[in-house]
Formats: structure tokens, C-alpha cells, sequence
């Protein structure tokens, strides 16, 4: 812990400038909006700040940060209801949106992929995301989401299936 204020601070901006653009990311994909995925980055950091004195070393710095933006991103779309809520009209302006967003870089195709990670229920939607995009282990997945590897690999299984189901249909 650090008592000094200034070296406090100090450190979480190293943290930021360290971990601010990864978790930007993470969350983006599960969000999908820029401005979406800033708030809930700003939301993490600060839970992180306001909780700085409790991490304790039992895992490394970036799985308590991405613990607590996945939390987040989830916390966000569970309030928004987007992924309850995603009707087949909705799914139709995903892939519109992003490809409208100034701030997103990729083709028509993974602008598709992304309308059909956004119709999956929340857990399979973020566990696809961890292994797809942030080609994370099972194993470090289970230690930031608190969940068997053999449920993380049952989700992934699924959201695969689903994805490609989606794709398929909507091609």
C-alpha cells in the first residue's frame, strides 16, 4: 500500500498509462460502442483506484484490472438489457452502427462477427470474447471470471455454434 498520496497517485498512472488502452479494448468488445466502452472504462478505473489498498498479490495486476472491466461491461449490459433485449431488428443495425462509428476500424465482415457476438447470452458472449479476441487461456480465464475450465469451455463451445448458426442464416 502506498501512503504517500503524491507516489499514490504516481502509481495509478502508471497503471492507466500501462493497462488503460488493453482494458479500453476489452470492454469495447463487449460493449461496442467508443462511447460506451469510455464510461465503463472510466467506471473501472476508478473502482480500481477506490480500491487500490485492496488488492493483495494473489493475482497479477492485469487479472484484477480485466476482473473488474468484465465486471463492469456486464454490470453495463445487464442495465442497458442489450443482450436480453437484442431483437432481430436490433441485430440488423449492430453491424450499421459499427460500421457508422468513426471509431471503428474493421470491414463489413467483422462488423457482421460482432452483430452475432451480440445476440449471445452475457457469459458466453464474454467468455468468447476472452478466448476469440484476447486468445486468453481457459485456465486464466477461470481464475478472472471464478469458473471451471470445463464450464468456460462448454460456453465457448456453444457461442461458436451460435455464431456460426447466426452467420449462416444471416450470410
Amino acid at each position: 500500500m502506498l501512503a504517500d498520496p503524491g507516489r499514490r497517485r504516481q502509481g495509478f498512472e502508471a497503471l492507466v498509462a500501462r493497462y488503460g488502452e488493453p482494458l479500453y479494448w476489452k470492454i469495447r468488445r463487449m460493449v461496442l460502442s467508443h462511447d460506451d466502452a469510455d464510461d465503463v472504462l472510466q467506471n473501472t478505473l476508478l473502482k480500481a483506484w477506490s480500491r487500490l489498498d485492496t488488492f493483495e498479490n494473489r493475482s497479477r495486476l492485469s487479472t484484477w484490472l480485466y476482473r473488474i472491466a468484465v465486471n463492469e461491461s456486464l454490470d453495463f449490459l445487464r442495465h442497458r438489457r442489450v443482450v436480453q433485449q437484442v431483437s432481430a431488428d436490433a441485430d440488423e443495425t449492430v453491424a450499421a452502427q459499427l460500421l457508422a462509428d468513426e471509431w471503428f476500424d474493421g470491414d463489413e465482415t467483422q462488423a457482421r462477427l460482432q452483430e452475432a457476438v451480440a445476440t449471445l447470452p452475457d457469459v458466453q458472449r464474454t467468455v468468447f470474447n476472452l478466448r476469440y479476441f484476447d486468445e486468453m487461456k481457459y485456465a486464466e480465464m477461470s481464475r478472472l471470471l471464478g469458473t471451471s475450465e470445463g464450464a468456460l469451455k462448454a460456453s465457448y463451445h456453444l457461442a461458436v455454434k451460435k455464431i456460426t448458426a447466426y452467420l449462416e442464416g444471416h450470410g
